[in-house]
């Protein structure tokens, strides 16, 4: 696990050309500037005269509304993509304080197997967020905890969503945050983040580390899965010491979908820290490959999600998608690395 800087978090940005990029040059921005394009469906609908994020750099909503309105028109290709990002947006070296290195970590949509009544293989509920419920579409108030939920205590209310098979998949589920269920009636159906209960998020993984289970090099989803697995007796009440618990709608349509309100684009989409970040903000990353070997993983992503443990101006947590490599990555990703943020040139030349 990469070391990160101590002390209270701070964003600063350091102007920086694209030459500095490292592979920027031969990405496929055209997939990049699509991702974008969905985030502009949702910035051209708030007040102009905003700012968007907590530096002058970032500049105003109407400056990020003309260049989607330019986006819009770009050939599909990855050279006129690649000129708008240019001609658009300045390149900024992020960092935290004065340490540019940060923490990438990956998340994907998992795939389960549920059915639409309790059976005897289905016993599992997957909740919708209890009705009247104080931030039932963020943070709950005065909810119960998980350990409660999993007790009973929202059973026969009438909210379960469906049910699954297996508790160890509704708890990745609840960390991922969205998913797809393979029903008993054959159809395929996509939930998603429909709120929380307000217990702070507990990453069972250090619980681990601190056990002495797993070691900090062998931490990963997969080592944390495998343990839970192995141990029926201790799981229930290892998961439980992660009191969130997230609640869940159907989603029709692309997705899943992030904290931004538009689908997710794997490998583009990127959870970030909004109070860092803002959603829509293309992001330039720089680290290395989980699956092969430390082999750089160099790409432009779109700030459109976030989760409970990404905290700081330089973590993210980069979508893989819904297939069997994208759990494998997602599992095994912790790199460090860092990332430059691409701003836009109108605020730059009056900051």
């Amino acid at each position: 696990m990469p070391s990160l800087p101590a002390g209270p978090a701070t964003l600063s940005l350091l102007p920086v050309r694209y030459a500095d990029l490292p592979g920027w040059s031969s990405d496929g921005h055209a997939d990049a500037l699509a991702a974008v394009l969905r985030s502009c469906a949702k910035l051209t609908r708030r007040d102009a005269r905003l700012s968007l994020g907590i530096s002058p750099q970032f500049g105003r909503v109407g400056d990020w509304q003309q260049i989607c309105a330019a986006g819009y028109i770009v050939r599909p290709d990855d050279r006129s993509a690649r000129r708008f990002f240019e001609e658009w947006f300045v390149p900024y070296l992020a960092r935290n304080g004065l340490s540019e290195q940060g923490l990438f970590t990956g998340y994907y949509e998992p795939v389960l197997r549920g059915s639409w009544q309790p059976t005897a293989r289905h016993r599992v509920p997957i909740y919708r967020p209890p009705p009247g419920a104080t931030g039932t579409v963020g943070r709950g108030v005065n909810l119960p905890s998980r350990a409660q939920i999993d007790a009973g205590a929202l059973a026969g209310r009438g909210l379960e969503l469906l049910w699954i098979d297996d508790p160890i998949d509704a708890f990745f589920l609840h960390i991922q945050g969205s998913g797809q269920v393979e029903m008993t009636d054959g159809t395929r159906v996509r939930i998603g983040f429909a709120g929380k209960n307000g217990h702070s998020y507990f990453p069972i993984g250090a619980e681990l580390i601190r056990r002495g289970e797993v070691t900090p090099d062998q931490m990963s989803m997969q080592a944390i899965r495998s343990w839970l697995v192995t141990h029926p007796q201790q799981a229930p009440s290892l998961m439980a010491m992660n009191g969130s618990y997230v609640f869940f709608r159907l989603i029709d349509g692309d997705g899943p979908i992030g904290a931004q309100g538009v689908a997710l684009t794997p490998g583009r989409s990127i959870a970030v820290d909004p109070s860092f970040v803002p959603y829509g903000v293309p992001v330039w990353l720089d680290t290395t490959d989980p699956i092969s070997a430390g082999a750089p993983l160099r790409r432009l992503v779109v700030a459109q999600d976030t989760g409970g443990a990404i905290k700081g101006p330089v973590r993210g947590d980069l979508f893989w998608g819904s297939d069997a490599m994208a759990a494998e990555g997602a599992g095994l990703m912790k790199q460090g690395g860092r990332w430059f943020l691409l701003l836009p040139r109108a605020a730059a030349a009056t900051s």
